[in-house]
């Protein structure tokens, strides 16, 4: 079989994109925001949930930076490993191409 994975792709955005996840992902999407709306109490414990992971996440980016440059090469033969198993997993797997409700 003839691998679909290319230098530029991210294996974690391969993966988003598959139909079976990405619709899953919209669906808890709606349904979070869905709850926000519903529940103003949980808006603002959501709200504030939302504030310290965006906060967290940026400082954890910042302090990982320069290991992440390091690694590099290592990160991108794992990219690579991993791009080739899902090209395996979408080959033995078709259902991964459908919507959830497919």
């Amino acid at each position: 079989p003839t691998s679909i994975c290319h230098l530029q792709d991210n294996v974690l955005q391969r993966v988003l994109q598959l139909p079976v996840v990405s619709s899953t992902c919209e669906t808890l999407q709606r349904k979070y925001s869905s709850t926000k709306e519903s529940h103003p109490l949980m808006a603002s414990v959501c709200e504030v949930y939302e504030r310290g992971v965006q906060g967290a996440g940026a400082l954890a980016m910042r302090g990982m930076e320069p290991v992440v440059r390091r690694l590099e090469p290592q990160f991108a033969a794992a990219n690579n490993l991993a791009c080739r198993g899902l090209d395996h997993l979408e080959e033995k797997i078709p259902a991964l191409q459908y919507p959830v409700d497919k």
